[in-house]
């Protein structure tokens, strides 16, 4: 379980410094219905944009944000259907959309529920130590986000073949950015430089890997899971079913809502997505790859292989070729004529690289379980277009100027082409095999237990009980603003 032992030293310090930055911390509860925010701060946020760095905008970590830039207030779950002219398949595929959470990505929901626990029982120290955010990409934003929000001190890592925009952000906001050798696939790098910093550093730095931190994974079963459901309520029509839910594995921490939808749906998938290019689930493969945001080659700690059906691998140049069908003019006329609906066309730059990859392992999964209109699976958007411009610009460069016939040979190919290639429907033997790949990387290199990955494995209540831990937490949170006396204060 999340160890929630109070340390009173480091528990006041950040009560005092939250009481000096005016920050108010919300709850799990609220991140799921955004209606129990305190009205006083709702009428707050009319006056900021969804990226301000300011402590109100925690209580915008959430699924719900009204979908535009600045004073919005809280709706229903951004979703997005992709129409069937589009996805070649009968299959509904329903797409929860990241771009309109703080950092335009959701993983910012993710560095939160890593942080918050360490922050209100007093473990980790704002006054004097650095929060470190080891990642490939979108957490270390999200990280360096809510800890400048929390008036906490932090470091990004990250491999420096990432986007240039994660870099010129992080610039502004991190107090320290290290970027590591390669790209998505070299995450050893990352962990490494890690270690580095904790040997030199000591407890000046802590450490938030969201590859073995469950904070990352309890915030997915919890608020993800919970806006999937919603989503389902809504949607499901008579005779309709859920299949399954579809996402890149990355660092474990998204498809820990497919836990909590199994739960309510048994008969659903889970179904796991990596770069064919590193084929790490599905051949115990390696490589380097283009599909930004889904760092590999090994199996993340807080993955649970138990409650995984399917693995399936992209190839990363599908993702990059759709980018460019999906955002060049030409290829969304292209889209248009084709009979794609205008209004979906025009919605496409909502859909990051990775977020292509879901789309795609979508589809491939409506294809191998031969689904039909009355099959709905449901996906990530992570983030959107808006964080990898510059690699539009790159693509234009090497080749070409976008035309008609790239565009028709791309949705041919890469759309309504996509097979059922690189596809695994795991048995049980299968999710033993992949579970077991993690023990090289946690427990050789990074100090976890020989009996906690059997733990993993074969105790019912190892998973059940991160996820009951989140009444625990937020009644934590409660008593930290208290403390700090600042929500009474605006509600008075």
């Amino acid at each position: 379980m999340i160890d929630l032992t109070l340390n009173a030293s480091g528990l006041a310090h950040a009560v005092e410094r939250a009481r000096q930055r005016d920050i108010i911390i919300p709850t799990f509860a609220q991140q799921k219905d955004p209606s129990l925010v305190p009205a006083v701060l709702q009428r707050e946020l009319r006056g900021i944009g969804l990226w301000d760095i300011t402590p109100r905008n925690l209580f915008r970590i959430t699924w719900k944000n009204d979908p535009v830039a600045s004073g919005g207030g809280f709706g229903g779950v951004n979703v997005i259907e992709i129409p069937h002219e589009f996805s070649g398949v009968d299959a509904r595929i329903i797409a929860l959309v990241g771009k309109w959470f703080p950092t335009g990505a959701h993983k910012v929901g993710a560095a939160f529920g890593c942080l918050v626990p360490r922050l209100v029982t007093g473990q980790f120290d704002p006054t004097w130590q650095k929060s470190v955010w080891p990642s490939t990409g979108n957490y270390c934003r999200g990280g360096a986000y809510d800890a400048t929000i929390l008036a906490c001190d932090s470091i990004a890592i990250l491999p420096e073949g990432m986007s240039r925009e994660r870099f010129e952000w992080l610039a502004g906001v991190s107090g320290e950015v290290i970027a590591t050798p390669g790209t998505e696939s070299n995450v050893k790098e990352i962990f490494d430089k890690c270690n580095e910093l904790k040997r030199e550093r000591g407890d000046q730095v802590f450490i938030f890997n969201q590859f073995d931190e469950f904070g990352n994974y309890l915030w997915h079963y919890e608020v993800t899971g919970h806006a999937m459901e919603e989503v389902l309520v809504q949607e499901l029509r008579t005779n309709e079913r859920f299949a399954g839910i579809v996402s890149n594995t990355g660092s474990g921490g998204t498809i820990g809502c497919g836990d909590y939808l199994k739960q309510r749906y048994p008969t659903s998938k889970v179904v796991a997505s990596e770069a064919l290019q590193c084929p790490t689930l599905l051949l115990n493969g390696f490589g380097a790859h283009r599909i930004e945001g889904i760092g590999d080659k090994h199996v993340p700690w807080i993955h649970n292989l138990r409650n995984t059906d399917v693995v399936t691998a992209i190839d990363d140049e599908a993702t990059m070729a759709l980018i460019r069908l999906f955002n060049e003019p030409k290829g969304r006329e292209y889209l248009k004529q084709r009979g794609v609906p205008s209004a979906f066309v025009d919605r496409l730059d909502l859909m990051g690289i990775s977020s292509v990859a879901n789309v795609l392992g979508a589809i491939k999964t409506a294809k191998w379980f031969e689904l039909t209109s009355n099959d709905v699976l449901l996906t990530v958007w992570t983030d959107s277009m808006e964080l990898y411009e510059s690699r539009l610009v790159e693509l234009r460069e090497a080749e070409g100027e976008y035309t008609l016939l790239d565009a028709a040979a791309a949705f041919d190919r890469y759309l309504l082409g996509e097979d059922v290639s690189n596809m695994a429907e795991l048995t049980y033997r299968d999710r033993k095999r992949i579970h077991n790949l993690k023990y090289y990387t946690w427990v050789e290199q990074q100090g976890k237990s020989y009996e906690e990955i059997q733990a993993q494995w074969y105790q019912d209540d190892y998973w059940a009980g991160f996820q009951g831990q989140v009444e625990a937490i937020d009644a934590l949170i409660n008593e930290f603003n208290e403390r700090t006396g600042l929500l009474a204060a605006a509600q008075s």
